[in-house]
């Protein structure tokens, strides 16, 4: 089944002039001949998006677009109408937002948080800043210690309001994460409390030891490229240890700790050194 606004791999049904036509059940979709790879034949499946045109035909492309239907991404104005703002979403044509689906009026060169749907009277791949109708927590999809996608929506008084895999809200506390973050920005994470009322915390990085795995790969690089020491312990400022280690004081105590146990580090009045094998 075609699916329009996404990633769709098709068969190539027949080469032409101006490039090749791809399987969709019926006449077939044209790929133009300026995104054919070279050495691709009749019968060879390939990977393209599919949208349409200015003349509303249904067309593929190999250019990579910068969001999907149902994804949400940053993207930016490039031109305005009185009827709506066009988005740069990395394809020749622009991806259109009408003013009913804007906040604010959108002015060229500003950047946007929208979500690409489809537009059910046009057909055509659409975007809108409203988001939070087609955000819910009123039934989950994902639990405590979930791995979970994030894109910051906006700030609050005490965090990061964040999507989670795009369906959910939940909150990122400051004193959670030890750099600033700007709505559109994308990280990993895990579901730290689901709360009675279904609001949830969450929490950047991996969850519990798979985290400190992690840093600990890259706490024992850090120390072999300076010599085996380095300046940093539990007394150290937990902004100082983010800026260095790009992790929070919690990963980084409970890191440090696990390597003691494991007798590839000592302690030290200053820091920490690194054991010889």
């Amino acid at each position: 089944m075609i699916k329009v606004g996404e990633y769709n791999l098709l068969k190539v049904l027949r080469k032409v002039e101006f490039g090749v036509y791809l399987d969709d059940g019926h006449e077939g979709i044209l790929l133009p001949k300026r995104f054919v790879p070279r050495g691709l034949n009749t019968g060879d499946e390939i990977k393209v998006f599919l949208y349409h045109d200015s003349d509303n035909r249904l067309i593929a492309t190999t250019q990579q677009a910068k969001i999907s239907v149902g994804e949400i991404a940053m993207l930016k104005a490039v031109s305005v109408t009185p009827q709506g703002a066009f988005l740069d979403w990395g394809l020749m044509k622009d991806l259109f937002v009408a003013k009913s689906q804007q906040i604010t009026s959108m002015r060229s060169g500003g950047l946007y948080l929208v979500r690409a749907y489809i537009d059910e009277q046009t057909g055509r791949v659409a975007a809108t800043e409203k988001l939070d109708h087609t955000l819910s927590n009123e039934h989950l999809t994902v639990k405590e210690k979930d791995e979970v996608d994030l894109v910051v929506y906006r700030r609050s008084d005490v965090g990061y309001v964040v999507i989670i895999n795009g369906m959910h809200t939940g909150l990122l506390y400051f004193n959670e994460v030890y750099t600033d973050l700007e709505p559109g920005n994308r990280l990993k994470g895990f579901i730290k409390k689901i709360r009675e009322d279904n609001k949830i915390d969450v929490v950047a990085g991996k969850a519990g030891y798979e985290k400190v795995d992690d840093a600990t790969a890259k706490v024992l690089q850090l120390l072999k490229q300076h010599n085996g020491y380095l300046p940093y312990n539990d007394k150290s400022d937990p902004e100082d240890i983010y800026q260095f280690f790009g992790m929070s004081k919690k990963t980084f105590k409970m890191t440090t700790g696990a390597l003691y146990k494991q007798q590839k580090i000592n302690f030290t009045k200053t820091g920490i050194q690194l054991l010889e094998d």
